[in-house]
Order: C-alpha cells, then sequence, then structure tokens
C-alpha cells in the first residue's frame, strides 16, 4: 500500500508539472513575466493593458478546438512543411491554418492567444499552437496561467463589440475584430459557439456577420455548419446568403454539400444560385454533377446557366468535358451553347478538339 500510494504521488506530481509546463510557450527574445489570475481575467488583463506606455505583450493559454489543424507560421523546407519560429512583431499575421503538420496529436494543442498593448489600448490579437516557439522581438510578454476559456471568449467578445472601453485603437479595430473572432472560434468552449452566433445574427454589421460565418464553417464543425445552414434558408439578406455558399463549401461535414445544392436549385436570388453552382463546380462527385447540370438545363435565369456552365469546366476533365460538349452540342440557348465552347476551347483537351473538328465539318 505504502509503494502504491508513493507512486500514485508521483505520477500526481508528474501530471502537475507538465500542466505547468504545457501553460508557458516556448518564448525567445523576450523578459517574460509570468502571473496566475487570481480574480477574473478581465480585471487583470485591463489593468495590464492600462499599464503599458511601451509595447509589450499578454497571453494565455486555453483548450484548443480540434487537433486536425495548427494554428502557427509554417516554414517549408524541401518539400517538408513544419511549425517554426514566430516572430510576434512581424507586421505579417503569420496565421495558418495548415493540416499539414510533422507530429500528430492525440489531443489538440493548446492555442495560444497573444494580444500587442501600448499606450493602453490593444493593437493586434494572435493566435498560434502552443508548439510554436514564440520571438518576442525584445518585448516584454506578461504569460497569464489559470484562464478559464468561457472567461476567454468574453473577454474577446468584448473587443468585438467595443464593450471593452479603452482597451482597443480606432485605427486598428477591423484587425483587432478579425483576431478576436479567429481566436474565438478556435476555443474548445461551448461558449465560442453562442459567440459566433451572436455575431451572424441580422442586427451585427455586415462585415462582422461574414467574418464569423467563415469562422463557423472553418472551425466549429457541426455545431458551426447547422447555423449556417438555418441562415442559408432562412436569412433575408441576399448578399449575406451569396457569401454564405463559399462557407458552405469549406466546411467539411458530409451535409454541407446537399445545402449547397438545395441553394442552387431554390434560392430566391440568382446570385446566390450562381454562387452555389459556382462552388459546386470546385466539387467532384455525382451530386455537385447533377446540380449543375439541372441548372444549365432548368434554371430560368441566363446568367445562372452562364455559371453552371463554368462550373463544368472547373470538374476533373473525365467529368466535365463530356458534359460541356452535350451542353455546346444540344443546349437550346445560344448563350449557354456559347460559353460551352468557349470552355471547352479552353481545357485543351483532345475530346475538345476533336469535337470542334465535327462541327466545322471536319
Amino acid at each position: 500500500m505504502r509503494i502504491q500510494r508513493t507512486i500514485g504521488i508521483s505520477l500526481a506530481a508528474i501530471c502537475t508539472a507538465t500542466a505547468a509546463v504545457a501553460q508557458t510557450p516556448s518564448i525567445v527574445n523576450g523578459n517574460v513575466q509570468q502571473r496566475a489570475v487570481t480574480s477574473t481575467l478581465s480585471a487583470e488583463f485591463g489593468a495590464l493593458v492600462k499599464a503599458q506606455t511601451a509595447p509589450a505583450w499578454i497571453g494565455y493559454a486555453v483548450p484548443a478546438v480540434n487537433a486536425e489543424n495548427e494554428e502557427c507560421c509554417n516554414y517549408e523546407n524541401g518539400s517538408t512543411r513544419f511549425c517554426g519560429q514566430c516572430r510576434l512583431e512581424d507586421g505579417n499575421q503569420g496565421f495558418n491554418m495548415s493540416s499539414d503538420k510533422r507530429t500528430t496529436h492525440l489531443e489538440a494543442p493548446d492555442l495560444l492567444v497573444l494580444f500587442r498593448a501600448e499606450n493602453g489600448s490593444v493593437e493586434k490579437i494572435r493566435t498560434f499552437s502552443e508548439d510554436c516557439e514564440l520571438d518576442a522581438g525584445g518585448r516584454t510578454v506578461y504569460w497569464l496561467t489559470g484562464v478559464n476559456p468561457a472567461e476567454s471568449v468574453a473577454l474577446l467578445a468584448s473587443l468585438v463589440t467595443g464593450s471593452g472601453q479603452g482597451l482597443e485603437s480606432a485605427d486598428d479595430r477591423d484587425h483587432i475584430t478579425d483576431g478576436a473572432v479567429a481566436a474565438i472560434a478556435l476555443h474548445a468552449a461551448p461558449e465560442a459557439d453562442a459567440g459566433l452566433r451572436g455575431f451572424v445574427a441580422a442586427s451585427q454589421s455586415e462585415k462582422l456577420r461574414e467574418r464569423a460565418a467563415f469562422w463557423m464553417a472553418a472551425a466549429r464543425g457541426k455545431t458551426g455548419f447547422d447555423t449556417l445552414k438555418s441562415l442559408a434558408h432562412e436569412d433575408d439578406d441576399d448578399h449575406f446568403r451569396e457569401k454564405l455558399m463559399f462557407d458552405l463549401s469549406i466546411s467539411k461535414q458530409p451535409e454541407a454539400i446537399d445545402t449547397l445544392i438545395e441553394s442552387a436549385h431554390h434560392d430566391p436570388s440568382d446570385s446566390v444560385r450562381s454562387q452555389a453552382i459556382f462552388w459546386l463546380g470546385q466539387k467532384a462527385g455525382k451530386k455537385a454533377e447533377g446540380a449543375i447540370t439541372e441548372a444549365i438545363e432548368r434554371d430560368p435565369a441566363t446568367e445562372v446557366k452562364k455559371k453552371a456552365v463554368f462550373a463544368l469546366s472547373q470538374l476533373p476533365k473525365d467529368e466535365g468535358v463530356p458534359l460541356l460538349i452535350q451542353t455546346a452540342r444540344s443546349n437550346p440557348n445560344p448563350v449557354v451553347r456559347k460559353d460551352a465552347m468557349f470552355w471547352l476551347g479552353q481545357s485543351h483537351d483532345p475530346r475538345a478538339l476533336e469535337f470542334f473538328e465535327q462541327v466545322l465539318g471536319r
């Protein structure tokens, strides 16, 4: 029993030490000052920001949303891409979501959230994976430990909405908003989903709605997709629904292509149907092919038909070229036939040349 107890205590100590190490990232070329959050994140963060006259960084770690992507500065060595050293003071945001990683994580690495503060305001927000080494550019980095993910989402949301008074610079508001929305989306916390749903509400600005919708598709999985699906069916803003078609095209949810097809068939806006067809053209497979050819045959708007013809040209050649030939040969709309001929010419496919020779009677 004594041996088992000793082993248990030792394992607990190792786990505690490992958790403490994980709280602090690898930071070089900087003065790192670690601080535990003992009250609320908002209060401690706000006090630190207001105290900064010279540029400094404030950061912390929270659980990341999944293990499929790394948020880091990617460097290439020959054909190998890896997560390298990231310069905080670099003017380039340096943010990348990449599934081409040198390591495989059993669990998602923590998300590092860093804020650049100067003259009592936040100037920039950046996010990285915990296994990225950070070059602080000679600046002080205040590293906060024990951060609650829900409080982190609330802090970032306050920077988006402007309720974090005195923390943000008006000149950099767009950059701060973009950085905060991205950081929220990468949190492994249900509060992140609620926050993003608030940002896509019809009462918000168009740019904020579009940014939040993108991150719902890119990072929030099934929960984010479900929200986007509802918006694609119910939102009154044609322009916003048009932007949603791209978001649906990058969603990894299998149902996303079905929602694109529904929009291509039934959305009341010509521009939305056109965009749905365009992004279907980037997808291979019988579902996408069927939706595109149906639009060419049945959609009442010529502009939508033209977009569908272009979409055929984006399919793999073995799928797209025969359908373009069929369209050029038999579609009753002369504008559609002309477009099909044009894209066949751009394909440089031997089957297209053979078709042209037939048309010219050679």
